[in-house]
Parts: structure tokens; C-alpha cells; sequence
């Protein structure tokens, strides 16, 4: 049987660490894929990748190029590609929300449109900023139904408020149990009243003042990242990607928190917003509906007003 094809398009630090945990699993062939301009990066890294398989024992075929014609017939394609939020060297100043979201969709419709060529039955995984919003272009240039179409926000999420809640009770993160809804980043939704540690619930075990810092450091774990590094992270942001591409490929059918396109669950209609979702070869299986209580419901109506308010700089409407 021939090997699972994987496409990353975007060989920087998000995009080169999932290729390199991809391949540590063995899970299948990796292509990555740059512009023309750095076609090298992509190359490179594919090579210096494929060199450490000997040491490590694993054994398949990776790719660098920038021709959309090596990516042919992928079975899951991870779009990391887009320009961060940087300042500008002359003037000082940072590009508004509008003009990053702009510049954005331009680069993201232009990588769908080749992956919807050459891979027209792939499943996109789509980890540019702002998420939600490239979700919807995305599904827009690909045609693609939208069970093909998610969006990595809350495995992210979900990790660093696992790991913060481990740190502070001392305990194992394999034992932390509990999920984040909504939109990536300030308007996430935690959801403490489902978290638990072995099945005990968490409030149990951590006072509320504790419980509530965590999940504000939780909102503010990329900019935590970025204050320190100078950039944003990359392991954190890969893991949760290979975490949605294992459970395609292997058809787990694991409840991973993923941006998805809502059709009336929620209550919400034609807007993509992270909800637990059950990952399996078709893409999106299920969306699992949650009993919100009032205070829950609130929060996620506030993330889904930050998402339509980036949503509708696109102009697709």
C-alpha cells in the first residue's frame, strides 16, 4: 500500500517542526513547499531532515520545491504560509488589523488555488493567521465541502492550558483533561467547569484566583512566546498541527478542538469558530455540541463577534 502524502506549504519554524515530528511518526511522505524566492529554505530542510533518518530510524520521502506539481495528489495539505505582524524598519509602525488581514488573503488564496488543483480531494489544515479568517478563504478559493476545511486554534489552546495547569499542580500533563473553545487567542473559551486531573475536577484541586491566571496566561500564550523569543513559538503551534494531521491519516476519530464551519450548531451559521470536533479520514466527522451554561454561552458569543469582524475585511459577503 502506498504511503499517506503529506504537502506543508511554508517551510519556516511552524511548518519545518511539524515536517520534522511528521517524519519522526513515520506518518507519511512530507513535501514542503516555498515561493520561488526561497525555494532553497525548503530544500534545505527537507535534506538536512532526510539525513537525520538514519540516526533516527525513520524511513520515507521528503521533499523541498516550490512547484505546486510535486504536492500532486496529497491526502492532507497544512497551509502555514503568510507574513506575521511585523514592524515596519522606516516607519516605525505595525501594519493596521485590515491591511495584515489583506496582504494575507491574497497569499492564502493563491497557495489554495494550487492545492485545489493538484490535490482536489486532500483535507486543508490550515494554520495561518489570522486563523478563523483564512479559514474562510480557504473555503472560498477551494471549493472544498467543509469537513475538508479546518482550522488549528484550539489543540494550541488546549495544550498550554494542559501544561499551565500541570506546572501548577504538579502533576502529569497526561492527566490533565479539558478543552478551549472559540476563536484563537484573547477571545478564546476555557472551560474549567469541563477540566478535570484523573477525573477529579480541577476546581477541586486549585483555588479559583490560581485557576482564573492560568487561564488568562493561557489567552496570552503566543504573546508570553513572543516577549521571550523575540518571534512567535513553533513547537507548541506544530504539535497541535500533527496532533489534526495523525488523526486524519490514521482515521482515529479523536475529539480535537478545531476551527470548524458552523451550519447551525451552536447557533451559529456560516462562520468558523473552535469547537470539539471529531477528526477522522473525512476531515471533520462530527461537531460535538456542549451544554453551555450562561456565563460559557457569553464568552463564545464574543469570540464569534471578533471572528466576524475579521471575517468581514475579506469582502466576500
Amino acid at each position: 500500500m502506498a504511503r499517506k502524502k503529506v504537502t506543508i506549504v511554508g517551510a519556516g519554524n511552524v511548518g519545518a517542526t511539524a515536517a520534522h515530528w511528521i517524519a519522526s511518526k513515520e506518518l507519511a511522505d512530507v513535501v514542503l513547499v516555498e515561493i520561488p524566492d526561497k525555494e532553497g529554505v525548503a530544500k534545505g530542510k527537507a535534506l538536512d531532515l532526510a539525513e537525520s533518518g538514519p540516526v533516527m530510524n525513520f524511513d520515507l520521502k521528503l521533499t523541498g520545491t516550490s512547484s505546486y506539481e510535486d504536492t500532486a495528489d496529497s491526502d492532507v495539505v497544512v497551509i502555514t504560509a503568510g507574513v506575521p505582524r511585523r514592524k515596519d524598519p522606516v516607519t516605525g509602525k505595525y501594519p493596521s488589523r485590515d491591511e495584515l488581514v489583506k496582504t494575507n488573503q491574497k497569499i492564502v488564496a493563491s497557495v489554495t488555488q494550487q492545492v485545489a488543483q493538484y490535490s482536489p480531494n486532500s483535507i486543508v489544515v490550515i494554520v495561518s493567521n489570522p486563523l478563523d479568517a483564512m479559514c474562510h478563504v480557504a473555503l472560498h478559493e477551494s471549493g472544498f465541502p467543509r469537513e475538508r476545511v479546518i482550522g488549528q486554534a484550539g489543540a494550541l489552546d488546549t495544550a498550554r492550558y494542559k501544561t499551565f495547569l500541570a506546572m501548577e499542580l504538579g502533576v502529569s500533563v497526561r492527566d490533565i483533561h479539558g478543552i478551549v473553545l472559540g476563536g484563537h487567542g484573547d477571545s478564546m473559551v476555557p472551560l474549567p467547569r469541563h477540566t478535570s486531573v484523573a477525573g477529579i475536577p480541577v476546581r477541586e484541586l486549585i483555588d479559583e484566583d490560581k485557576l482564573q491566571a492560568i487561564i488568562e496566561r493561557t489567552r496570552k500564550g503566543g504573546g508570553e512566546i513572543v516577549g521571550l523569543l523575540g518571534y512567535s513559538g513553533y513547537y507548541a503551534p506544530a504539535a497541535g498541527t500533527v496532533e489534526m494531521v495523525e488523526a486524519i491519516l490514521k482515521d482515529q476519530k479523536r475529539v480535537i478542538p478545531s476551527a470548524v464551519y458552523l451550519q447551525g450548531e451552536y447557533g451559529y451559521n456560516d462562520l468558523f469558530i473552535g469547537v470539539p470536533a471529531v477528526l477522522g479520514a473525512s476531515g471533520v466527522e462530527r461537531v460535538i455540541e456542549m451544554e453551555l451554561n450562561d456565563e460559557e454561552k457569553a464568552m463564545l458569543e464574543n469570540s464569534a463577534n471578533a471572528v466576524r469582524a475579521v471575517v468581514d475585511v475579506l469582502g466576500y459577503n
